[in-house]
């Protein structure tokens, strides 16, 4: 199924989701498939910790259909691993290991630390003229949300050369009080940051991170379906993909974002069910 966005989550094993996207009776060999037939992009949280063996990238492109998106992230020894422009014989590695799974690999992404400073900028632009593939970028430290001179820059470097920057929104996660310790190494782990949606480039770039609790974020939610619904209406394609604290949660918030975007872009087709729970189960789903 074809749509006019990218949809996902920030990966598809996850053994909690028989209990309401995947069948119960799947087996953890066969949830990429099953993802693939319900989301057409997922974020590529796992390439950041390690790379991958050459053999599981290919059981990966056997798996992903054509066109889905998956936006890779540079290992983390590249992305934080000292100044960019040394890293660049690492780089040619890490996409040539990717390289089986094509235009799927859409755009890269490069998660910066809270370490890198404005005064870093000249790294990035080196990094972003040698790499000449579609990358998108997401930064953290506190002077490139200060709407300054720093900021500015940023923005002119990325706009200038076709790279998009990555929407960090963590607004729904750091709205909950819960204790629990899931929700506790989220809060502390993920930067509090405010909003940025940009449109550098065709494709905008926006992750969203949630509560726990699914109705808690709709008043955080819905003012993006209204920004994915403009973007779509303005003929780019947005990508976006939602999380949960533990992620346990995270397909059915996604599940819930493509209904309200329904809602909004009539027309829209709904997202495949590949298990249905029973009627009774099904109340409150909205």
């Amino acid at each position: 199924m074809l749509l006019p966005y990218y949809l996902g989550c920030p990966s598809w094993s996850e053994n909690a989701w028989r209990e309401y996207l995947y069948p119960p009776d799947a087996k953890p060999a066969d949830f990429l498939d099953l993802y693939c037939q319900v989301f057409n992009a997922v974020e590529g949280n796992t390439t950041f910790y390690a790379s991958p063996a050459a053999g599981t990238v290919q059981r990966w492109a056997e798996a992903m259909p054509e066109h889905f998106r998956f936006t890779a992230k540079f290992p983390g020894d590249i992305s934080h691993g000292g100044d960019l422009r040394d890293q660049l014989t690492a780089v040619e590695t890490f996409t040539r290991l990717l390289s089986p799974l094509g235009q799927r690999v859409s755009p890269l992404w490069l998660q910066l630390s809270k370490s890198f400073t404005p005064q870093r900028l000249p790294e990035l632009a080196a990094f972003i003229d040698a790499l000449e593939r579609p990358l998108a970028v997401e930064v953290r430290h506190d002077d490139f949300f200060a709407k300054g001179d720093s900021e500015r820059m940023l923005n002119r470097l990325l706009l200038d050369r076709g790279v998009e920057r990555i929407c960090l929104d963590p607004r729904a996660l750091f709205s909950c009080t819960s204790i629990d310790p899931s929700v506790l190494h989220a809060q502390s782990k993920k930067p509090r940051v405010p909003p940025r949606p940009a449109a550098f480039t065709p494709f905008p770039q926006v992750r969203f991170i949630g509560h726990p609790e699914l109705e808690a974020n709709d008043p955080f939610l819905l003012p993006w379906v209204e920004k994915i619904a403009l973007w779509i209406e303005e003929g780019r394609t947005p990508y976006i993909f939602l999380h949960t604290a533990d992620n346990l949660l995270a397909a059915k918030l996604a599940q819930r974002f493509h209904r309200r975007l329904m809602l909004r872009l009539p027309g829209l087709p709904a997202l495949p069910e590949l298990y249905r729970k029973p009627a009774a189960e099904q109340l409150g789903l909205l």
